[in-house]
């Protein structure tokens, strides 16, 4: 029975100082893309990865370049192994390391694509932040409701929307400051076990992102996006992606749309459990261990364990 592997590529926030350096140290391959997208982007990767002070790498014109890079980074260094993805998805940001690794998007066009994204939402959420100083939208997660539920609950607020689906018992919510104050009391009225308020620069996947999204639209007039050549899943919709006119136009929806990440977990299980002739792997590809958790957490991790691969360790070990 072949090995066939599912890569799930980490979002926004998943960054650290220092992350892959022992990658890159390890494998020439991984090292390569770092001096590459420094050459594409105009910027100093390595520098950024590995040298910029956290409260810096977490704006958003950095993390998201940076989270790009250590993605596709461990992706090199995993093809080397062998290791290449029959199918993919990714968390917000992580989409677009999986349209690269789907062939939607080549190296070039997804550094670019990444690091105009990136100062987009990093300068409207600096417009959000100085028109509303003290007072500024941004997210919350409920924990301890199931996601139908919250979408319900901030269905009835002014102001509050249901960002990210994360789990069965995580939905995050964005919103206005008086909206997530709302949600929060309401959602712990309806029995959720906690509400806690992200150290996040704005509401995002939401509404009022919008500008964010106008903009990213006019950035993206420029790209063409190819069919996939694997199988890879949107968060938009939850669902396979098939045409690439569909997976330009999630690109600039991602920004006000929420996060269907359990509806992608399921389609995801799915497909590998219609599969009987091979045996597949769920790798989670990049910074962190958010998403090996998130599926941890499902059924499906019974029978197909997550693993998260971002050292050179795990690399070898696979």
């Amino acid at each position: 029975m072949a090995k066939k592997y599912a890569f799930l590529f980490p979002g926004q926030g998943a960054q650290t100082q220092g992350m892959i350096k022992d990658v890159c140290e390890s494998f020439p391959e991984a090292q390569k893309v770092i001096e590459e997208m420094s050459k594409v982007t105009g910027k100093d990767i390595a520098k950024l990865l590995w040298e910029t002070e956290q409260t810096e790498l977490n704006r958003s014109d950095n993390s998201q370049l940076a989270i790009t890079a250590a993605s596709l980074a461990v992706m090199a260094a995993l093809k080397i192994k062998g290791i290449e993805p029959s199918a993919c998805m990714g968390f917000s940001l992580g989409e677009f390391p999986a349209l690269y690794a789907a062939g939607v998007l080549n190296f070039e066009q997804v550094c670019n694509i990444v690091k105009s994204r990136g100062s987009i939402m990093q300068k409207v959420c600096e417009e959000i932040a100085e028109a509303n100083a003290g007072h500024a939208p941004g997210m919350s997660a409920i924990l301890g409701l199931p996601p139908e539920k919250v979408e319900e609950i901030a269905s009835k607020i002014d102001g509050a929307y249901a960002a990210n689906l994360n789990s069965s018992v995580q939905t995050v919510v964005a919103g206005t400051a008086d909206g997530l104050d709302k949600v929060e009391a309401a959602a712990k009225e309806a029995g959720a076990r906690r509400a806690i308020r992200l150290a996040v620069a704005g509401p995002f996947h939401s509404p009022l992102m919008q500008k964010a999204a106008d903009n990213f639209k006019v950035a993206l007039e420029e790209y063409t996006f190819a069919e996939p050549k694997i199988t890879l899943f949107s968060n938009v919709t939850g669902k396979k992606v098939t045409d690439p006119a569909a997976a330009k136009v999630s690109a600039v929806d991602h920004l006000t749309h929420p996060v269907r990440w359990t509806d992608e977990e399921a389609v995801l299980a799915d497909l590998m459990a219609g599969d009987k002739d091979n045996e597949w792997n769920v790798i989670e590809v990049g910074p962190g261990s958010v998403l090996a958790g998130l599926w941890g957490k499902t059924s499906y991790a019974e029978q197909w364990k997550a693993v998260s691969v971002n050292t050179a360790e795990a690399i070898n070990s696979l």
